[in-house]
């Protein structure tokens, strides 16, 4: 039944947006949108150019090299700044700590953080990285430094989050058995919660890399460095061929990237 309803509502949408294009005067399917699609692949291709495409020249593979190492600069440190956000609050946002069995003491302190740190990851993920990185750009100069703490932000509301649910789905005898012995908040933190946690948390990271990673070319386009930023400059001045070695190099890193993050799991678990 819910396959169903997937599909009338995929035909459905597509009949309203196809009747929406010929209503404006726009055919969605025609002989001349077939040519511009056509002229458009020649272009990137370089057919017809009188000097050499730049997928063949070492010169530019090695400037793209450049920017590729820039971009997965970015990446690492927009996972870890994600990463070691969500392991220092992902604690107080899980309703475990807060109001449940592993709470240290009644004090109201514990669901007062539960909340700002819950409020605090919603903002942070719900805010997307174009947005982040476009905010940030007011404060730093355009580079790669804005769009690390752009994808960090928020991807800390996502890590963070998972973070509190590993947390509260933690198996709690050895943990309670710490509790029980006299353990301290902090040495119940360090010995108990962040050791179990850590394993899981770190798999979720590995897979946010590789949607980071991916997320970079988006912030580039606002001036966030790295591949993104030379793709909106080589689109705007009609470099296609640019393009297409930018676009080639982006591939490799993504698929280096989930290479090493698969790897990365692997001796994680």
């Amino acid at each position: 039944m819910s396959l169903a309803a997937a599909v009338i509502l995929v035909v459905l949408s597509w009949l309203w947006v196809i009747g929406e294009d010929r209503a404006r005067g726009v055919v969605l399917i025609s002989a001349q949108s077939a040519e511009h699609v056509g002229q458009f692949i020649e272009d990137l291709l370089g057919i017809g150019s009188p000097s050499p495409p730049a997928y063949l020249r070492p010169d530019r593979w090695a400037a793209m090299a450049g920017l590729a190492a820039e971009t997965l600069g970015m990446s690492v440190l927009a996972a870890g700044l994600a990463g070691a956000g969500a392991l220092a609050l992902g604690v107080f946002a899980a309703r475990t700590v807060a109001f449940g069995p592993l709470r240290p003491s009644r004090s109201p302190l514990w669901p007062m953080a539960f909340f700002v740190t819950r409020g605090a990851f919603i903002v942070s993920r719900a805010l997307p990285e174009l947005l982040w990185a476009l905010l940030l750009l007011f404060l730093f100069t355009p580079g790669t430094l804005p769009g690390a703490l752009a994808l960090g932000l928020h991807n800390l509301g996502v890590v963070g989050k998972l973070g509190a649910e590993v947390v509260e789905d933690l198996n709690l005898r050895p943990i309670q058995a710490l509790q029980r012995s006299g353990a301290r908040p902090g040495q119940l933190l360090a010995y108990g919660i962040v050791p179990s946690m850590l394993p899981q948390l770190l798999t979720y990271l590995l897979y946010r890399w590789e949607v980071i990673i991916r997320s970079t070319i988006v912030v580039g386009f606002v001036g966030a460095g790295g591949l993104g930023q030379e793709f909106r400059l080589r689109m705007s001045f009609f470099h296609y061929t640019d393009v297409t070695l930018i676009l080639l190099v982006y591939l490799l890193l993504v698929f280096g990237v989930d290479l090493v993050s698969a790897g990365l799991r692997r001796l994680a678990r």
